[in-house]
Order: structure tokens, then C-alpha cells, then sequence
């Protein structure tokens, strides 16, 4: 019988198969990074139309509950989505081999200082190695986001989602919105989400 890590990997190694893969990601990991963009090569046989570009705003999801998956905080202490109810938590699922994640994250940085108060914004690395996730916070100077980790891939998992993939929810920790791919979170279309989040 395989053990945990392996059947994690497994899991996780069948979900990017399944997934897009135009961007490969380092070889120990499970995840697939999404395209900075989706083109009409993509179209799944039999549909009409294109699927969305990447960064397209979806609340198909609305109002499902958050999954019931632990975590690591930077102190390295298991969390949960739980921990943070009562205020409404953007929920970043990135990579330090993503490089879609990497483009997206100074913007993120700012709309955590331009929302703190309002939101929570909680980056939440899928890295299966925790050592690399510090040091990136650090070199970039991400003053505003906090380093936590999930090495077993449990909210990947969980929502069967590549990388980078964002998601809303409310206080009450019910999904408002997702995103898939990168997306400019200083731009005004991500400004008007947030507040939309936080009204």
C-alpha cells in the first residue's frame, strides 16, 4: 500500500494529467500552472464556443462552503479557512514554479495593504517543499501577504483547480467568486470584486 506522500503525489499527479498543461511544473511537483491565456485551440470537442481566458471571473460556485482542509501558518502551526471566518478571506492557491503565480503576486501584495481591514488576504503556497516559500517572501519583498504553506496539496486538491487559481469568501466562509490564472489584483476590475466582498 503506497504512503501518504505517495498517494498525495498519485492524486495529484492524475489531476494535472487531467488538467492543461502548457506550462510544465518542476518535476516533484503534483500541480499544473493555468495559461497567462486560454486560445481556441483549447475548445473542447463538440462545444460551440471557446472556454474563458484565463482571469475570467466565475460564481458558478457561489455560496458552497469552504472545504474543511488544514493547512501550515508561517509559524508552521496547522489552520484551516475555519480559523478565519468572521471576516470575509481571499484565498490565493500559487506556486514558487508557477510562473503565472510569480506575475500576479506584487499585485496581490497590494490589494492586501490597500484591503486590510476589510479582507483578509491569505496566499496559500502549494509547494510540497515549505523551505522554499520563506525565502521567496522575503527576496520579493512582499511586505503585505504572509508565507503559508500547503505541502500536501490539500486545497488543490480539494478544489481541482491548477495554478494559480484565487477564490472569495465571504465572513461567513461560503464562496462569493473564483478566479483562474493570473490576474491584476491592483486593476479596477479587482478592486470592484474586493469591495463588492467587503460591502
Amino acid at each position: 500500500m503506497p504512503s501518504r506522500s505517495g498517494t498525495v503525489f498519485l492524486l495529484g499527479a492524475a489531476l494535472a494529467a487531467a488538467a492543461c498543461d502548457r506550462q510544465t511544473p518542476a518535476p516533484e511537483q503534483a500541480n499544473v500552472a493555468a495559461p497567462d491565456t486560454v486560445t481556441s485551440d483549447e475548445v473542447a470537442p463538440g462545444t460551440k464556443q471557446p472556454p474563458a481566458a484565463a482571469g475570467t471571473v466565475d460564481r458558478s460556485h457561489k455560496g458552497e462552503a469552504a472545504p474543511a482542509v488544514s493547512f501550515y501558518d508561517p509559524a508552521g502551526k496547522k489552520t484551516s479557512l475555519a480559523d478565519f471566518r468572521g471576516q470575509p478571506v481571499l484565498v490565493n492557491l500559487w506556486a514558487t514554479w508557477c510562473a503565472p503565480c510569480i506575475k500576479e503576486m506584487p499585485s496581490l501584495d497590494t490589494a492586501a495593504a490597500a484591503m486590510r481591514g476589510k479582507i483578509r488576504v491569505l496566499a496559500v503556497s502549494q509547494d510540497m517543499e515549505r523551505e522554499k516559500v520563506g525565502p521567496f517572501f522575503t527576496e520579493r519583498k512582499l511586505a503585505n501577504l504572509a508565507p503559508y504553506v500547503d505541502p500536501d496539496l490539500g486545497l488543490s486538491l480539494a478544489y481541482k483547480v491548477n495554478l494559480p487559481t484565487t477564490i472569495m469568501f465571504d465572513a461567513e466562509g461560503r464562496e462569493l467568486w473564483r478566479v483562474s490564472g493570473a490576474m491584476d489584483w491592483a486593476g479596477a476590475e479587482a478592486k470592484a470584486l474586493m469591495e463588492e466582498a467587503a460591502a
